[in-house]
Protein backbone atom coordinates (compact mmCIF):
# COMPACT_ATOMS: atom_id res chain seq x y z
CA UNK A 1 0.00 0.00 0.00
CA UNK A 2 1.63 3.22 -1.20
CA UNK A 3 -0.17 5.88 0.34
CA UNK A 4 -0.75 4.22 3.95
CA UNK A 5 -2.62 6.70 6.89
CA UNK A 6 0.87 8.07 7.80
CA UNK A 7 1.41 9.13 4.06
CA UNK A 8 -2.08 10.36 3.91
CA UNK A 9 -1.30 12.37 7.13
CA UNK A 10 2.11 13.66 5.95
CA UNK A 11 0.50 14.84 2.38
CA UNK A 12 -2.48 16.33 4.70
CA UNK A 13 0.51 18.39 6.58
CA UNK A 14 1.75 19.84 3.05
CA UNK A 15 -1.89 20.92 2.19
CA UNK A 16 -2.35 23.27 5.48
CA UNK A 17 0.91 24.95 4.34
CA UNK A 18 -1.20 27.45 1.75
CA UNK A 19 -3.92 27.86 4.18
CA UNK A 20 -1.57 28.84 6.96
CA UNK A 21 -0.20 31.22 4.83
CA UNK A 22 -3.42 32.66 3.28
CA UNK A 23 -5.29 33.11 6.65
CA UNK A 24 -1.59 34.87 7.70
CA UNK A 25 -1.63 37.06 5.21
CA UNK A 26 -5.36 38.16 5.01
CA UNK A 27 -4.82 39.12 9.16
CA UNK A 28 -6.08 35.84 10.75
CA UNK A 29 -3.22 34.89 12.92
CA UNK A 30 -5.11 33.21 15.41
CA UNK A 31 -7.18 30.88 12.55
CA UNK A 32 -3.63 30.67 11.10
CA UNK A 33 -1.67 29.23 14.57
CA UNK A 34 -4.82 26.51 14.75
CA UNK A 35 -3.80 25.65 11.31
CA UNK A 36 -0.43 25.46 12.15
CA UNK A 37 -0.44 23.13 15.37
CA UNK A 38 -2.45 20.82 13.16
CA UNK A 39 0.08 20.69 11.20
CA UNK A 40 1.97 20.01 13.84
CA UNK A 41 0.11 17.42 15.19
CA UNK A 42 -0.16 15.65 12.16
CA UNK A 43 3.82 15.78 12.22
CA UNK A 44 3.30 13.87 15.60
CA UNK A 45 0.88 11.08 14.65
CA UNK A 46 2.24 10.24 10.93
CA UNK A 47 5.54 8.66 12.34
CA UNK A 48 3.05 7.08 15.27
CA UNK A 49 1.25 5.54 13.09
CA UNK A 50 4.02 4.19 10.70
CA UNK A 51 5.82 2.95 13.69
CA UNK A 52 2.42 1.36 15.59
CA UNK A 53 1.10 0.04 11.93
CA UNK A 54 4.14 -1.06 10.54
CA UNK A 55 3.71 1.22 7.71
CA UNK A 56 7.02 2.66 6.75
CA UNK A 57 7.47 3.66 3.04
CA UNK A 58 10.23 4.89 1.14
CA UNK A 59 8.07 7.42 -0.21
CA UNK A 60 6.91 8.24 3.76
CA UNK A 61 10.82 8.93 4.51
CA UNK A 62 11.28 11.18 1.61
CA UNK A 63 7.50 12.61 2.64
CA UNK A 64 7.74 13.23 5.80
CA UNK A 65 10.77 15.33 5.95
CA UNK A 66 9.61 17.50 2.66
CA UNK A 67 6.85 18.39 4.44
CA UNK A 68 8.23 19.65 7.88
CA UNK A 69 10.41 21.84 5.13
CA UNK A 70 8.15 23.08 3.48
CA UNK A 71 5.98 24.38 6.23
CA UNK A 72 9.01 25.97 8.24
CA UNK A 73 10.07 27.05 5.09
CA UNK A 74 6.63 29.03 4.11
CA UNK A 75 6.30 29.70 7.78
CA UNK A 76 9.65 31.55 8.50
CA UNK A 77 9.17 33.60 5.06
CA UNK A 78 5.21 34.61 6.08
CA UNK A 79 6.42 35.69 9.68
CA UNK A 80 9.20 37.23 8.05
CA UNK A 81 7.13 40.17 6.40
CA UNK A 82 6.96 43.26 8.19
CA UNK A 83 3.59 43.86 6.50
CA UNK A 84 1.90 40.85 7.35
CA UNK A 85 -0.15 41.99 10.34
CA UNK A 86 1.22 40.12 13.38
CA UNK A 87 2.57 40.74 17.14
CA UNK A 88 5.88 39.48 16.38
CA UNK A 89 8.07 38.77 13.57
CA UNK A 90 11.03 36.37 13.22
CA UNK A 91 14.34 38.85 12.20
CA UNK A 92 15.00 38.68 9.04
CA UNK A 93 18.45 37.58 8.99
CA UNK A 94 17.44 34.16 11.22
CA UNK A 95 15.25 33.29 8.35
CA UNK A 96 17.87 34.17 5.61
CA UNK A 97 20.53 31.85 7.89
CA UNK A 98 18.06 28.85 8.24
CA UNK A 99 17.07 29.16 4.63
CA UNK A 100 20.63 29.41 3.53
CA UNK A 101 21.50 26.36 5.68
CA UNK A 102 18.87 24.01 3.86
CA UNK A 103 20.22 25.33 0.60
CA UNK A 104 23.72 24.74 1.58
CA UNK A 105 22.60 20.95 2.59
CA UNK A 106 21.07 20.16 -0.31
CA UNK A 107 23.27 20.87 -2.94
CA UNK A 108 25.69 19.14 -0.35
CA UNK A 109 23.55 15.65 -0.61
CA UNK A 110 23.31 15.95 -4.33
CA UNK A 111 26.64 16.57 -4.75
CA UNK A 112 27.73 13.68 -2.39
CA UNK A 113 24.99 11.60 -4.36
CA UNK A 114 26.07 12.33 -7.51
CA UNK A 115 29.77 11.91 -6.79
CA UNK A 116 30.03 8.64 -4.85
CA UNK A 117 26.27 7.42 -5.25
CA UNK A 118 25.57 7.44 -1.47
CA UNK A 119 22.08 7.51 -1.05
CA UNK A 120 21.38 7.13 2.66
CA UNK A 121 21.33 10.47 4.42
CA UNK A 122 19.35 9.86 8.37
CA UNK A 123 18.95 13.00 10.30
CA UNK A 124 21.42 13.85 12.94
CA UNK A 125 20.34 15.16 16.62
CA UNK A 126 21.68 17.82 15.81
CA UNK A 127 19.01 18.45 12.79
CA UNK A 128 16.35 17.28 14.95
CA UNK A 129 16.91 19.59 17.52
CA UNK A 130 17.32 22.52 15.29
CA UNK A 131 13.78 21.50 13.72
CA UNK A 132 12.45 21.47 16.91
CA UNK A 133 13.32 24.63 17.92
CA UNK A 134 12.47 26.11 14.69
CA UNK A 135 9.23 25.33 15.15
CA UNK A 136 9.03 26.55 18.58
CA UNK A 137 10.43 29.94 16.92
CA UNK A 138 7.35 29.54 15.32
CA UNK A 139 4.79 28.75 17.98
CA UNK A 140 5.80 31.17 19.95
CA UNK A 141 5.97 33.97 17.34
CA UNK A 142 2.05 32.83 16.67
CA UNK A 143 1.01 32.36 20.07
CA UNK A 144 1.76 36.57 20.65
CA UNK A 145 -1.11 36.85 18.99
CA UNK A 146 -3.10 35.29 22.01
CA UNK A 147 -0.96 36.90 24.75
CA UNK A 148 2.31 39.08 24.08
CA UNK A 149 3.71 39.53 27.07
CA UNK A 150 4.84 35.86 27.82
CA UNK A 151 5.51 35.55 24.60
CA UNK A 152 7.89 38.66 23.48
CA UNK A 153 9.27 37.75 26.76
CA UNK A 154 11.04 33.98 25.98
CA UNK A 155 10.95 34.70 21.97
CA UNK A 156 14.37 36.57 22.26
CA UNK A 157 15.58 33.43 24.31
CA UNK A 158 14.48 30.72 21.42
CA UNK A 159 15.59 33.08 18.46
CA UNK A 160 18.91 32.89 19.78
CA UNK A 161 18.88 29.16 20.04
CA UNK A 162 17.74 28.53 16.65
CA UNK A 163 20.56 30.61 15.67
CA UNK A 164 23.03 28.56 17.43
CA UNK A 165 21.40 25.16 16.77
CA UNK A 166 21.42 26.16 12.67
CA UNK A 167 24.81 27.12 13.16
CA UNK A 168 26.08 23.95 14.90
CA UNK A 169 24.18 21.71 12.74
CA UNK A 170 24.91 23.42 9.35
CA UNK A 171 28.81 22.70 10.68
CA UNK A 172 27.65 19.50 11.34
CA UNK A 173 26.64 18.36 8.01
CA UNK A 174 29.36 20.15 6.27
CA UNK A 175 31.86 18.11 8.09
CA UNK A 176 30.14 14.84 7.82
CA UNK A 177 30.05 15.74 3.90
CA UNK A 178 33.70 15.86 3.79
CA UNK A 179 33.90 12.98 5.88
CA UNK A 180 32.12 11.11 3.07
CA UNK A 181 33.43 12.51 0.05
CA UNK A 182 37.16 11.65 1.82
CA UNK A 183 36.19 8.17 2.40
CA UNK A 184 35.22 7.73 -0.69
CA UNK A 185 38.15 9.20 -2.31
CA UNK A 186 40.22 6.97 0.02
CA UNK A 187 38.52 4.05 -1.14
CA UNK A 188 38.67 4.72 -5.00
CA UNK A 189 42.72 5.16 -4.85
CA UNK A 190 42.74 2.04 -2.86
CA UNK A 191 41.34 0.38 -6.03
CA UNK A 192 42.89 1.90 -8.19
CA UNK A 193 46.39 0.80 -5.97
CA UNK A 194 45.30 -2.95 -5.95
CA UNK A 195 44.47 -2.90 -9.63
CA UNK A 196 48.09 -0.85 -10.82
CA UNK A 197 49.68 -3.58 -8.64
Amino acid sequence: MLLTYANQLTILRMLFVPCFVILLIYDHPKAATVVFLLAAVTDGLDGLLARKLQQKTVLGSYLDPMADKILLTAAFITLTIPSVPLALHIPTWLTILTIGRDVLIAVSVLVIHMQTSHSQFPPSFLGKCTTAVQLLVVAVCMLANFDLRPAAAIFPLVVYATLALTVASGLHYASKSIKIIASYQETDNEGQRGQNS
